[in-house]
């Protein structure tokens, strides 16, 4: 998948790529507990019932929807989409796809959604600055900007969404499910498109 756009990154080994996502979910629980020691934070509260799960999961199943159309529409998001997804994607195998879902999903959404939103501020600033942060996390390289900047979008919808609601668990389920699906249709598909090629 080189380009001119994109140099050919060395691919990881499967166990490089586990690692490298459980230290960074490791990485981003620390910076998350610390934030709240230092800054005097709560957590924002978890509940957890029926229809809070239903909500986390319609949320993630519309994100995952929407990313399909923005991915057919936009050919610079497709492009970067599919450099990330390969890059991170490629060396797993299907059952790995469930850590994808789980690590960065909790992870991130502990830091940038419970902890940094809330010291920012509960307000279209703090959505926005939080959103921004969250977005730049997604960003390998400068060719990745279309997708940094969709990972921005989705940020603070999510932020969005915690702010409206008040809790942090809605936000985990959509981003854990929108995660799965999206890595599970990658790696199904992959075999179908180089056949077809």
């Amino acid at each position: 998948m080189s380009n001119s756009h994109n140099p050919e990154i060395e691919p990881l080994s499967r166990m490089q790529i586990l690692i490298a996502m459980a230290v960074t979910a490791i990485i981003l629980f620390g910076v998350a507990r610390l934030w709240l020691y230092l800054g005097d934070l709560q957590l924002r509260p978890l509940s957890v019932t029926v229809s809070d799960v239903g909500f986390g999961l319609a949320l993630g199943l519309g994100l995952t929807g929407l990313s399909a159309i923005v991915y057919a529409a936009w050919a610079a998001y497709r492009e970067s989409a599919e450099l990330y997804l390969a890059m991170v994607l490629k060396p797993l195998a299907l059952p790995d796809t469930i850590w994808l879902g789980l690590l960065p999903g909790l992870s991130e959404e502990l830091l940038f959604r419970g902890v940094m939103l809330p010291a920012i501020g509960l307000d279209p600033i703090g959505i926005v600055l939080s959103s921004l942060c969250f977005g730049v996390l997604h960003m390998t390289n400068v060719q990745q900007w279309p997708y940094a900047v969709w990972a921005t979008l989705v940020g603070m919808l999510l932020a969005y969404t915690m702010v409206e609601t008040g809790n942090l668990f809605i936000p985990i389920v959509a981003h854990m499910t929108t995660n799965f699906i999206s890595a599970v249709t990658w790696k199904i598909q992959q075999p179908k498109l180089k056949s077809r090629s």
